[in-house]
C-alpha cells in the first residue's frame, strides 16, 4: 500500500505542474482574494473578455470582430474553471486614470473589409454582448424598471450594435456601438487618500463621428465629441451604420464617481436578489411534499410496520406462518443479488462520488469560498472534488458488490472508474468538436483536453482502486436474513405497482420538489446571469434528499406487501427516474424560455442538459438505493424467521 500511495502522489505531483502550463504555461491563479488600492492618476488597464450571446451560446474572442486592438496581445492567466467555460481575458486599449474624468478619448479607426461587416451584422443579429473587467470585476449596463420604483437592473456586458430604421425608412440597417461612457465608482479611505473600485458600468452609444482635417490618430479633433465646446455624446441620434469600406472612428468617455459602497460589499450590486418570494415558496412548496412523504413513512413505520411485525413475532407454528401474506413471506429471497449486480455496483459506487462532490461544493459555496469574484472556481472546484471522490466511489461499489459475494472486484473497479466519466466525456468530447467547427473560443484546448484526461486516469482511476481494494479487503455485510436456493415466482402485480408505473410515479415528487429552483439554475446558465443564492440551493438539496429516500421507501414497502421481492433495481430507478422529467422540463424550456436559432446551438444544449440528467439520474438514484438498502435490513432484522 505504500507504494501505491506514493505513486498517487506522483500521479497528483504531476497533474498539477501540466495544469500549471495547460494554457500556453500560464499559471491559473485565484482572482478577487485581496483588494488593490490606487491613488489618484494610477492607471487602469480594463481587460475584455469573450463575446456572448444567449441566443447562440457560443463564446468569440473579443478580437474576433474589427475592434481596436493594441500591438501586442497578451491573454491572462486563466484557471480551469475559466477555460471550459470559454473565458479568453486578454488586454486592450481602454486605460484610464484613477479619479482623472476623461471625455472624447478616441480610441483608434477602422476602415471595415467586407469581412468585418458581414461579421459585426451577425454578431449584431445574434445579439452579441461585449464583456470587460476593471479589476476583476465585470463591466454591467444599468437598466432602469419601467415602474421606476424598483432597484435598478444590471445587464452583464454591453450589445456589439443594435438593429434599427432611419426615421421616414422601412429598410432595417445595422448600427455599431463604438462610443462608450464609463463610470468607475470608487470607495475613497476617510484616513488616507487610497481608493478601492467598486463599481464599473457603462452607457453604449452609436455615433458617426466626423473630424476636421486629416486623421492624426488620438489626437484628431472632433466635430461630433469635443469636451471643450461641450459638445458630448449623450444620444444615438446620428448612428454609425455597418457598411463595408466605410471608417468607423471608436471612442469612449470615463467619469468617476464616489461611493459608499465598500469593496467587500462591491459584488452586492451584481447578486442583487429581487425574486426572494419565489425561492421560499418553493422550498414551502417542497417542504409540504416532504411533509406528506414523511407522514406516510411514519405510517408505515410507527403503525403498520409495528403491527406486522408483532403479528410475526407471535406467530405459534409454521402452519399459521404459511397462512399468513406480505412481506414477511419474501423473507427467503428479498437478499438474492439482482441482475447485473456489478452495474448496479458502479452506478452506487458513481452516485456516492457525485453526491460527495456536490455536498462539499456547496458547503464551500455556503461559506463563501466560491464567490463570483473568483470567474471559473466553482467549476474548477467540482472538478477536482469529483476527481478526489473516486476514493468513496471505489469503496461503496466494492462494498456493495463484496455483499453480492462477487469475486471479480477488479472489473466492477474498472467499470466504476470509466462507465460514468467515460459517457459524459464522450459527449463532451462530440460537443466541444462542434463548437471547433464553428471556430468558437468556447472550444475546450488540447492542452486542457489533456488536462482532463490525466486528472481522470492519473488520479480518479488510481484512488478508485485504492478505495475498491479497502472496501473489499473489509469483511462482508451479513443479510438479516438466510436468501433461499430456490427463487419464490412472484405473484401477479396490480396495474399500479407495474414496474415501469411505479418508477414514473415514484420520480414525479423529487422533480417536483426541485423544479422552481431549476428554474433559477437554468436561467443563471443558458441567460448568463449570476446564480449566488446557495443557501436556498442547499436547502432544495436537503429537501431532494429526503424526497428521494422517503418515496422510495413508501413504493418499495408497496412492492414487498405485493411480495415483490426484486427491490434492488426498482429502488434505484424509483428515484432516477426523476432525471427524464428534468430533460423533459429542459425541452419545455428551450422551447419557451429561450430563443436559441442555431441548429449547433441546439445541440449543445440537449447536449449539455442530457449531461446533467444524466448526473442527476445517478445522484437521486443512489438516494434511493440508500434509503431502501436501510429499510429492508431494517425491517428483516426486526422479526423472527425459523
Amino acid at each position: 500500500m505504500a507504494k501505491t500511495y506514493l505513486a498517487l502522489l506522483r500521479l497528483l505531483f504531476a497533474a498539477v505542474v501540466l495544469l500549471a502550463g495547460a494554457r500556453a504555461a500560464r499559471g491559473f491563479y485565484l482572482p478577487g482574494v485581496a483588494p488593490a488600492d490606487f491613488r489618484k492618476k494610477d492607471l487602469l488597464y480594463v481587460k475584455v473578455n469573450q463575446l456572448s450571446s444567449i441566443k447562440t451560446q457560443l463564446p468569440y474572442s473579443y478580437y474576433s470582430l474589427p475592434f481596436c486592438r493594441p500591438e501586442i496581445i497578451v491573454d491572462s492567466a486563466e484557471n480551469l474553471g475559466e477555460v471550459l467555460r470559454g473565458d479568453r481575458i486578454e488586454n486592450s486599449l481602454y486605460v484610464f486614470e484613477m479619479m482623472e474624468p476623461r471625455m472624447c478619448q478616441i480610441v483608434c479607426k477602422f476602415v471595415l473589409t467586407e469581412g468585418d461587416a458581414k461579421d459585426l451584422k451577425e454578431k449584431i443579429d445574434d445579439e452579441y454582448r461585449i464583456n470587460m473587467i476593471l479589476d476583476n470585476l465585470p463591466l454591467v449596463e444599468p437598466i432602469k424598471r419601467l415602474d421606476q420604483e424598483g432597484p435598478t437592473v444590471y445587464q452583464h456586458g454591453v450589445h456589439v450594435g443594435v438593429k434599427g430604421q432611419y426615421s421616414g425608412s422601412k429598410d432595417e440597417h445595422h448600427f455599431i456601438h463604438n462610443h462608450f461612457t464609463f463610470l468607475v465608482k470608487y470607495h475613497k479611505d476617510a484616513n488616507t487618500d487610497v481608493a478601492r473600485i467598486v463599481g464599473f458600468e457603462v452607457k453604449p452609444y452609436s455615433v458617426k463621428h466626423e473630424y476636421d482635417g486629416e486623421w492624426k490618430g488620438t489626437g484628431t479633433h472632433l466635430k461630433t465629441c469635443d469636451p471643450h465646446s461641450r459638445r458630448l455624446v449623450a444620444d444615438s441620434d446620428s448612428p454609425q451604420e455597418v457598411e463595408a469600406n466605410k471608417e468607423i472612428i471608436f471612442t469612449y468617455d470615463v467619469n468617476f464617481e464616489e461611493s459608499d459602497i465598500k469593496w467587500a460589499s462591491r459584488w452586492d450590486t451584481y447578486l442583487l436578489m429581487t425574486d426572494d418570494q419565489i425561492h421560499w415558496f418553493s422550498i414551502i412548496n417542497s417542504l409540504m411534499i416532504v411533509l406528506f412523504l414523511s407522514g406516510m413513512v411514519a405510517m408505515i413505520m410507527l403503525r403498520t410496520l409495528y403491527r406486522d411485525i408483532s403479528k410475526y413475532n407471535q406467530l405459534e407454528n409454521q402452519e399459521d406462518a404459511q397462512e399468513e401474506t406480505g412481506w414477511k413471506l419474501v423473507h427467503g429471497d428479498v437478499f438474492r443479488p439482482p441482475i447485473n449486480a456489478d452495474l448496479l455496483c458502479v452506478y452506487v459506487g458513481t452516485g456516492v462520488q457525485f453526491f460527495g462532490m456536490l455536498l462539499v461544493t456547496l458547503l464551500f459555496a455556503i461559506l463563501g469560498l466560491l464567490s463570483p469574484s473568483n470567474r471559473g472556481g466553482l467549476m474548477t472546484a467540482m472538478l477536482l472534488l469529483w476527481v478526489f471522490m473516486g476514493l468513496f466511489a471505489g469503496y461503496s461499489s466494492s462494498r456493495l458488490y463484496k455483499m453480492f459475494r462477487g469475486s471479480e472486484w477488479k472489473n466492477v473497479t474498472i467499470k466504476t472508474a470509466l462507465v460514468f466519466p467515460g459517457v459524459v466525456f464522450a459527449i463532451f468530447f462530440v460537443l466541444n468538436a462542434l463548437i471547433w467547427g464553428e471556430k468558437s473560443s468556447g472550444a475546450v484546448p488540447f492542452t486542457t483536453m489533456f488536462a482532463l484526461v490525466l486528472l481522470w486516469f492519473g488520479i480518479s482511476v488510481p484512488l478508485v482502486f485504492v478505495g475498491s481494494y479497502l472496501g473489499f479487503k473489509k469483511p462482508a455485510m451479513e443479510d438479516p436474513v438466510r436468501t433461499n436456493k430456490i427463487p419464490r415466482p412472484i405473484p401477479e402485480q396490480p396495474w399500479y405497482m407495474n414496474p415501469v408505473v411505479s418508477v414514473l410515479i415514484g420520480g414525479i415528487l423529487p422533480f417536483g420538489a426541485v423544479f422552481i429552483e431549476l428554474f433559477f439554475i437554468l436561467t443563471s446558465i443558458w441567460l448568463h446571469q449570476f446564480y449566488y443564492i446557495f443557501g436556498f440551493l442547499f436547502l432544495v438539496f436537503v429537501i431532494l434528499i429526503l424526497t428521494c429516500a422517503e418515496i422510495t421507501i413508501v413504493l418499495c414497502y408497496f412492492q414487498l406487501c405485493g411480495e415483490d421481492y426484486q427491490w434492488w433495481w426498482r429502488s434505484y430507478l424509483t428515484s432516477g427516474s426523476s432525471a427524464l422529467y428534468l430533460f423533459l422540463y429542459a425541452t419545455f424550456y428551450f422551447f419557451n424560455k429561450l430563443d436559441i436559432t442555431k441548429a449547433v446551438s441546439g445541440v449543445l444544449y440537449f447536449g449539455y442538459m442530457l449531461i446533467a440528467s444524466y448526473a442527476f439520474f445517478v445522484l437521486t438514484g443512489t438516494i434511493g438505493f440508500y434509503a431502501c438498502f436501510w429499510f429492508t435490513r431494517l425491517i428483516y432484522s426486526s422479526v423472527k424467521i425459523d
